[in-house]
């Protein structure tokens, strides 16, 4: 078959759902399917799509919405319209359009699907009410404009919404409303959205992890230490808790290297709060890497370390580290429920306090036992993309019979 994916974002941009939107296509096309992604065209500097991938991406006309020019804005209207239609034009008929976005990839990609009509996956990856109440205090008006902005761009939805929905499960549920099958990345966002009147029937597709590139991440050694070795990965913002992250580091007084890999608008504070704490002997920032040096970062730690509360759809990374024999540290207890595997720490609560006990006992433990505390290889095989490909396979597969026989 021939899937349309449309996202928010550029896969190639920073993000755990742009990484399994990746390992995504490149599972189903081993499979013998076809994957073409389109998102918002990318501006980050010094950017270029390699050769082979260049057929599989639409690039849609974009603006940069971010000081450092890795997130874009696709207008959702007759520009995009046009540049899917040219773009498909030399391609095999599409069977289905999976939409993986929950802004104007949402918008953009139910105008797609109406006009070559054929049916719709929606996958929510987006917390949008606990990340939107996360960075202003005005939330209730941005979910009122989200609303407007929907309406405006697609008119009413296509099929009922539940009248107990609010705020930005509203606007989620009306999103919902125009596809034939809703999933989410993890049984605890499924059943908030269920909760929140989004949608009745949200099925639970875990995104999962390249196997070829956790393979190659398992034949690197893991180097020699004197002490533990924790790593941070993710976008540097509110809702990520990375200031909590080092406040907490301070407070702990533990005695570890710690790699923060990622970077964002609150990179030049968490220089800052490093430098004025007196962590530079401890913490360092590689800053951004690619996939494959992050996943040999998970690889070689003793630890990865999970800060944010209530905000992640799945949270990829312990995931993936969980895929590679490491441990987590949960800052959130739900994620640690849905990983489900023996080896880890879960924090009592959201204070900085408890992070920092967390921290502690975590470093204490690996320290008295080096290379004691890992996830078992038979465990760590469930986070694979091949174990995943197949669920999201047999949905397209429902929705595509309902289709055809309707």
């Amino acid at each position: 078959m021939h899937i349309l994916i449309v996202t928010d974002q550029h896969p190639e941009s920073l993000g755990g759902v742009q990484v399994a939107i990746r390992m995504q296509r490149r599972a189903l096309e081993r499979l013998g399917h076809r994957v073409t992604v389109a998102a918002p065209a990318l501006h980050r500097l010094g950017y270029s799509m390699a050769e082979p991938d260049r057929d599989a991406y639409i690039d849609l006309p974009s603006r940069p919405i971010t000081r450092d020019r890795e997130y874009s804005l696709t207008w959702p209207g007759r520009s995009a319209d046009r540049r899917f239609a040219n773009a498909l034009a030399t391609r095999p008929p599409v069977d289905l359009v999976h939409v993986q976005g929950d802004f104007w990839g949402a918008m953009i990609g139910v105008r797609a699907a109406r006009g070559l009509r054929v049916p719709i996956v929606h996958t929510m990856h987006n917390h949008v009410d606990e990340g939107t109440r996360a960075v202003t205090p005005l939330a209730p008006l941005a979910f009122a404009g989200l609303r407007a902005w929907r309406r405006l761009v697609l008119g009413r939805p296509r099929g009922g919404v539940d009248p107990a929905s609010r705020g930005a499960w509203r606007y989620l549920a009306e999103l919902a409303a125009d596809a034939d099958a809703v999933t989410a990345p993890s049984q605890h966002f499924a059943e908030a959205l269920r909760r929140h009147g989004v949608s009745s029937t949200v099925l639970v597709t875990p995104n999962g992890v390249d196997d070829e590139a956790v393979a190659a991440a398992r034949e690197v050694p893991r180097s020699e230490r004197t002490r533990p070795k924790l790593v941070w990965l993710g976008r540097m913002s509110h809702e990520k808790r990375v200031l909590e992250f080092i406040d907490a580091i301070a407070l702990s007084g533990i005695d570890a290297d710690i790699a923060l890999h990622g970077a964002g608008l609150l990179l030049p504070r968490v220089e800052e709060r490093i430098a004025a704490l007196g962590l530079a002997d401890r913490v360092s920032i590689p800053g951004p890497v690619p996939y494959p040096a992050a996943l040999a970062a998970l690889r070689d730690a003793d630890a990865l370390v999970q800060t944010s509360i209530g905000f992640e759809t799945q949270g990829l990374t312990p995931f993936e580290a969980a895929a590679l024999g490491t441990p987590t540290i949960f800052s959130d207890a739900e994620i640690a429920a849905d990983v489900d595997v023996d080896q880890k720490w879960v924090v009592a609560d959201g204070s900085v306090a408890a992070l920092a006990r967390a921290l502690r006992e975590a470093a204490a433990e690996l320290a008295a036992a080096p290379g004691a505390r890992r996830v078992d290889a038979s465990a760590a095989t469930r986070f694979l993309q091949s174990a995943r490909s197949g669920e999201m396979l047999a949905v397209y597969e429902s929705v595509l019979s309902a289709d055809r026989s309707a």
